[in-house]
């Protein structure tokens, strides 16, 4: 039975606060600061806890070897050499954003019948460029049954951002649906990360039928306010589309195309009367997980930040008192990863699949989460700050803190992948 799956990112031993990601005003805002890298790890484990009791079927992506020293190696250094610059970007534990691991079209959607996946390359930020090749040794082993085929990255030049750019909606999980694919152009003050050839290119290779696709632009004025991936100003989920007026260049032209594919849709638009796009991207509001539990009630689960600011929260309490589509607001805590520039969205990559297809050491429950805490308790350290990365005592932590976790779930065979 095909279910909703959302795979989080277990947040890494190496945490910090590097500032390497232009356009990211939350992870520029907090450089130089000092991270909690157990605090942060385990703030994700509890959100994973939250979703169990919501009834969710939960899985996990492992930490990303870090420093990544084949990638320095080619670069002709190794970590000691290496400026600092270089070191940050080894380090960077920004595998944790599990959404952009890769882009997922569910079997219902492809022509063969097959979930696809492709695993994001995302080139345009030096530090994330190098994820792909241990992301896809994860893919491969998670998803190795032929139910999945699991793609390799597009090719340069075409930067691809995974699923943060894509979305789906479906009358149901197991349905046929309608993916949308959502796009930048350059020219602002930050880069466009996503490129329409690559969405382009994503699409072919998950089979997916031309006339259930659609390819939107991302609206200028969005991505100059910080909004680095669409999922900081959209959201979808089954019927229910949660998006800010501002997220799309066209808006009309898509939402008429979007009722032409899928007329039972629900499109909630945020007004900026009511929300502005800094508001929006500030609170991280539509970085929220839109889930529907087994009781059937739409649901979104938001960082404390959407609580926390005004506008934001009013608009959420007057929508569920309407009888809005969405039902429920379940608040989490990830302040650590907020402070580093994403949100509940940002950790979780949703896969549509049959749970009993997937390899059972990428699924967990409570009792394996206290499994996993109990590692990054003994393990991760307390705090970082950016003036250590040198240190080869930190250094060495991570890699033991790795390691244990790696052992403690039998993945050994990811330990340099």
């Amino acid at each position: 039975m095909l279910k909703e799956i959302n795979f989080d990112g277990i947040i890494g031993p190496s945490h910090n606060y590097a500032g390497l990601s232009h356009g990211n005003l939350a992870a520029t805002r907090n450089a130089g600061k000092t991270s909690h890298p157990k605090a942060a790890a385990l703030q994700g484990i509890a959100k994973m806890r939250a979703n169990l009791d919501l009834g969710l079927v939960q899985g996990i992506l492992l930490p990303h070897p870090r420093p990544d020293h084949g990638w320095l190696g080619r670069l002709a250094t190794d970590y000691g050499a290496a400026s600092p610059v270089l070191k940050a970007q080894s380090l960077s534990a920004s595998a944790m954003w599990a959404a952009n691991a890769a882009t997922v079209s569910p079997a219902p959607d492809t022509r063969d019948g097959r979930c696809h996946l492709t695993v994001a390359n995302l080139l345009t930020m030096p530090h994330r460029s190098h994820e792909w090749p241990a992301t896809l040794a994860q893919l491969r082993l998670a998803f190795a049954d032929p139910a999945f085929v699991v793609h390799p990255p597009v090719p340069a030049p075409f930067g691809d951002e995974g699923a943060a750019n894509h979305m789906r909606l479906c009358s149901g999980h197991d349905h046929p649906g309608v993916e949308v694919f959502v796009y930048g152009e350059s020219g602002g003050p930050f880069p466009a990360r996503q490129h329409r050839q690559a969405c382009e290119a994503v699409a072919r290779a998950h089979r997916l039928s031309p006339d259930r696709v659609l390819f939107a632009r991302q609206s200028d004025a969005a991505i100059a306010a910080g909004a680095f991936h669409n999922d900081v100003v959209a959201v979808a989920n089954e019927r229910v589309l949660f998006a800010h007026e501002q997220a799309f260049a066209d808006r009309d032209s898509f939402y008429a195309d979007l009722r032409t594919l899928m007329p039972d849709v629900e499109i909630v638009e945020v007004p900026a009367a009511r929300v502005s796009l800094e508001d929006a991207i500030a609170s991280y509001l539509f970085n929220a997980q839109l889930v529907t539990p087994p009781g059937g009630e739409p649901t979104l689960i938001l960082p404390q930040e959407a609580r926390d600011t005004a506008p934001v929260w009013s608009w959420l309490q007057d929508h569920v008192a309407g009888n809005g589509p969405i039902r429920r607001l379940e608040v989490v805590n990830v302040r650590e990863s907020m402070a580093n520039g994403g949100g509940p969205a940002c950790l979780r990559l949703r896969v549509v699949a049959d749970p009993a297809t997937i390899d059972p050491r990428f699924l967990v429950d409570h009792a394996r989460l206290d499994r996993i805490a109990a590692v990054i308790e003994a393990h991760w350290p307390d705090a970082i700050d950016p003036t250590e990365i040198g240190d080869p005592a930190l250094i060495a932590r991570i890699e033991t803190a790795r390691a244990a976790l790696l052992t403690e779930l039998d993945c050994l065979t990811l330990a340099s992948g």
